[in-house]
Parts: structure tokens; sequence; C-alpha cells
């Protein structure tokens, strides 16, 4: 797997530690509440679980203060990294960075615009030790508040991903979900560089469970996902996880080859059967039209399988890293007593 060069190696965990991941791309003005939430469900988790977290922030080439605010954010009750990456490589390049920083077993990830309300943490941790479930991901619990537009595209999308394939991907599964050690494990084996986390952690198995919710108002800030960022994130996910799209090229070859048969065979019967001449000029624009519509497609589809193999060999790094910071929770309670000694 690709990764950028760090030194060390990650430490031993236990079933009671957990690495929260947050993508951050442009959450300056929330990432402060988001912080404060986090530290509030640790303090529980480390109440009545005795469970050591860390919150590691990636910054995904952010243009505004978000990895000046990251970094003054306090270590006071979780150890606190902050990985900033040298340009905005996406989301999933961001996911795969803050798997391959996260120093504890089980992995949470959740989004850094404070939609994914940090109150659940404890329901996915619940479920992944008191359950015993690997993979606890959550879904939306209805969609009806979204466009009409929207909501037909999410349908199409999973209807595709799943079309033929032995493993369904779960409808409306987010990126806001936990995976136990031996998840995060398998996970870090693949190599590919063209990545869709919520198919990979979804086709590795284990035992998994759904856990819906209500998406919490956004409070700052405006989303920067928008109808074409939402179709190229859906593109990528097909032709990274699935043929579908092939599939369907396929069998709109077959289709226009059964109705050009059809239409030859009605020409015949005109011809010999009425003597009716068949008009050759509209036909026959009509048909190279379609023709090489459909051909463009088929060669646009192809297009992205050739890329994403082109990527693949190229071997590029998915990610690379400007800058990362790290503070330990433990250091930070040691640091008032030592200027007290000091002082006297």
């Amino acid at each position: 797997m690709p990764k950028a060069a760090k030194t060390g190696s990650r430490p031993r965990s236990t079933a009671s530690e957990l690495s929260v991941v947050v993508p951050l791309f442009n959450e300056a003005d929330g990432l402060q509440k988001l912080h404060a939430d986090i530290g509030l469900i640790a303090r529980r988790l480390q109440a009545s679980r005795n469970m050591r977290l860390e919150v590691v922030y990636v910054d995904d080439g952010s243009s505004d203060a978000t990895y000046r605010t990251a970094r003054e954010l306090p270590a006071d009750v979780v150890d606190v990294q902050v990985v900033a990456l040298s340009r905005n490589f996406g989301k999933e390049a961001a996911l795969l960075a803050g798997l391959d920083y996260a120093r504890h077993g089980a992995i949470l990830f959740m989004d850094g615009d404070g939609q994914h309300p940090a109150g659940l943490i404890e329901t996915l941790v619940s479920r992944w030790l008191d359950d015993g479930y690997d993979v606890i991901y959550t879904a939306k619990a209805h969609r009806e508040n979204e466009p009409w537009v929207r909501r037909t595209s999410v349908g199409i999308f999973y209807r595709l991903i799943n079309w033929g394939s032995r493993h369904k991907l779960p409808e409306d599964a987010g990126d806001f979900r936990l995976l136990s050690p031996r998840a995060v494990e398998a996970l870090r084996r693949f190599p590919e560089r063209n990545r869709f986390f919520k198919g990979l952690s979804s086709w590795i198995g284990f035992r998994q469970a759904r856990v819906d919710y209500e998406p919490a108002p956004r409070a700052y800030g405006a989303t920067t996902w928008n109808l074409w960022t939402l179709l190229a994130l859906s593109i990528d996910g097909l032709t990274s996880f699935s043929v579908a799209p092939l599939r369907v090229a396929s069998l709109l070859g077959i289709v226009l080859a059964a109705s050009a048969l059809c239409f030859g065979a009605w020409i015949v019967i005109e011809t010999l059967f009425s003597g009716k001449d068949v008009p050759g000029y509209p036909s026959l624009v009509v048909g190279l039209m379609v023709l090489g519509g459909v051909q463009l497609i088929m060669i646009g589809v192809l297009g992205e399988y050739i890329g994403k193999l082109l990527w693949e060999i190229k071997g590029r790094p998915v990610y690379l890293v400007a800058d990362h910071q790290v503070k330990s929770a433990a250091s930070a309670k040691t640091k008032p007593a030592a200027a007290s000694r000091a002082a006297e």
C-alpha cells in the first residue's frame, strides 16, 4: 500500500483504544466545537470503559485557517495528530492518510463539518465492544428533505454498483463508520490507489451492522459538494468498485444490434411485399448519429477504466504530507505540574 514516509512504527494497540479520523477541507469555523464534542464523548468513554482515544485531523489542502486551527486544538483529553497534506488530494486520499497515521487498533471515520453527530460515537463503540461487530456503518434514516434529483441519482448509483455484484453495497451508507482492529488491518492490505472506502470497508466482510441517524444541520460554512462533484465521485466509485458501466455498454450494443436487424428486416418486408421505397437519407443520418453517439459513450467508459489502470501502473503516491504534528494528552496533563515545580 502506498504510504508517505514516516519514522517510527505503529505501537501495539488493545481493544480499549480508538482512533477518530477526521478529514478536513475548509472547516476552520466549526473545528473547535467539533473537537470539544469529541472530547466530551472521550471523557465518557474513559470513565465508562477506560478507553483511550486519539483524534487524527487530516487537512486536505484547505485554503482557510483550518490547519492553523487544528494545530492549536488542545490535547487535554485525547491525543491529537494533525496531518497536513501538501495539496488537495480529495477525500479518499485524506481517509487513507488517516488510516495510515492512526496509531490505535480500531478506527472511527467521521466528517469534519459537524453533520456527523459526535454523540453517536458511543453507540458505535457499544455495537463493537458489546455486540461483537467489526464494521458498524451509519446511514441516513431518510432522504425526504433532499431534492428529488439527488434522491433519484443516489438510487440509480446503488442499483448500478450492486448490479450483478456478489457482495451488495449497503444503500445510503456513508463514511461515518467504525472498524474493529482486524477490520482495519484487512483494509490496510488493499494495494490499489483508486480507492472507494464505502465499497472496500463493506467488501472485507466480517460482522457488519447498520445504524440509522439523522444528520445534524451544518452550523458553519457551506458544503463544497455539488451535483458535478457528486457525479464525479459516483463515477469514481462505479469504475473503482464495479464493472456495471461495461455491462451497460455491452447491453446497449446488443440492443442496438437487435434494433438494426429488426429495422433491416422491416425494410426488406416493406420493399418485397408492398413495393414501397424506404427513404434512405433520413434513416441513414439518424442511424449514423445513434451509432456514433453510442460508440463515443463506450469509448468514454473504456477510457475511465484505462485511466485508472494507467494510474495504478504509474505507482504515484496517493498523497504527500507537508507537515505532521502529534500532541499527547498525557504530556499536556503534566505541563502544569512541571510549571508549578519550576515556580517553587
